[in-house]
C-alpha cells in the first residue's frame, strides 16, 4: 500500500478486512492464483460505460453518501432515494453510491434502493479487500466498482479488475500520482479516474488531474473526481481531456440538487 495514503484510509481498509475476516496475505495470494485473462468490457456489454460514452465530455456521475469522516453523518439531512431521483431529473449520466458502513455509513442495500428508484447505472464505491465485495455489488445492481490504485500492488489491482469484469462490473481505477499510474502498465483499462483530492492532506487541486490526464492510456474513458464546484471547473477539466466527472458534496449538499446538476452539465 502506498506511503502517500492518509492514516484514515489505512484505518478504513483495516476495518474492512476486520469486518470481512480477510487476512492480507490470503487475499493477495488468492487473487494471484485466480487471475484470468479477462479482457476489458465495452459499451455494448456494460450500461455504465455506455452511459458515460453517450455523454462524453459532459457525463456527470452524481454521488450519494450518508456521511464521511470529514463531514460526519448525513442521516436525517439527506433522503438518498429522493436524491437519486433528483440526480436522474437533473441530467446525471450515472450514479455513485458509497457503500462502506463504518466511516461513510453506507450499505449495498442503499445502493440497490438508489439504483432501482433512479434507473441510472451505478458504481459501488467501497474499499475492496475481498472478492465477496464484488459479488455484493453485482447483486445490488451495480454495473461498476471503484478500485483505488494506491491500496494495491500492481498484480493485486489487475486481479481485482479481472474478477470484476468476469462479473460484468467495469472497474473504475482511481489514481492520484505517478506511482499509481505505473501500476496500469501492461493492462487494458476501460475507466480511469484521477482524484483531485490529495490522499494525505485532503486538499483539492484541479491541476493534479490536469497534469495527470495526458499520462492516462488513450483508449480509456477518463474521469475527474472530487472538488468540482462549478461549471467553470467542469469546463476546465473537459478542455484538458476528461470525459466524465464524479461529483459528490457540491451536489449532495445543494439546496436544489437537480437545478445544480443541470447548471453543471448545461
Amino acid at each position: 500500500m502506498s506511503g502517500s495514503v492518509a492514516d484514515v484510509l489505512l484505518e478504513i481498509v483495516a476495518r474492512r478486512r476486520e469486518r470481512l475476516g480477510v487476512e492480507v496475505s490470503r487475499a493477495f495470494g488468492a487473487l494471484k492464483a485466480s487471475r484470468t485473462s479477462q479482457t476489458s468490457l465495452n459499451t455494448a456489454e456494460n450500461p455504465f460505460l455506455a452511459a458515460l460514452e453517450a455523454r462524453r465530455g459532459r457525463a456527470v456521475i452524481a454521488e450519494i453518501k450518508m456521511g464521511s469522516p470529514r463531514i460526519g453523518r448525513l442521516e436525517g439531512r439527506i433522503d438518498p432515494e429522493l436524491q437519486a431521483r433528483l440526480y436522474r431529473d437533473g441530467g446525471a449520466a450515472a450514479l455513485s453510491v458509497v457503500v462502506e458502513p463504518d466511516f461513510f455509513h453506507g450499505s449495498y442495500e442503499l445502493l440497490a434502493r438508489c439504483r432501482k428508484i433512479s434507473g441510472l447505472p451505478a458504481i459501488a464505491k467501497d474499499f475492496v479487500v475481498d472478492s465477496s465485495q464484488l459479488r455484493w455489488a453485482r447483486e445490488a445492481g451495480a454495473e461498476a466498482i471503484l478500485l483505488i490504485a494506491a491500496l494495491y500492488e500492481r498484480e493485486e489491482l489487475a486481479g481485482y479488475a479481472a474478477e470484476a469484469r468476469a462479473l460484468g462490473l467495469v472497474p473504475l481505477v482511481e489514481t492520484h500520482d505517478a506511482a499509481d499510474l505505473a501500476k496500469l502498465t501492461g493492462g487494458e483499462w476501460e475507466l480511469l479516474g484521477v482524484n483531485n483530492r490529495d490522499l494525505r492532506t485532503f486538499d483539492v487541486d484541479l491541476e493534479r488531474s490536469i497534469e495527470c490526464v495526458a499520462e492516462l492510456p488513450a483508449a480509456a474513458l477518463k474521469v475527474a473526481e472530487s472538488g468540482i464546484e462549478s461549471r467553470a471547473d467542469l469546463d476546465r477539466l473537459a478542455a484538458a481531456g476528461f470525459d466524465a466527472f464524479l461529483i459528490g458534496e457540491s451536489l449532495l449538499l445543494a439546496d436544489d440538487p437537480a437545478a445544480r446538476l443541470a447548471e453543471l452539465v448545461g
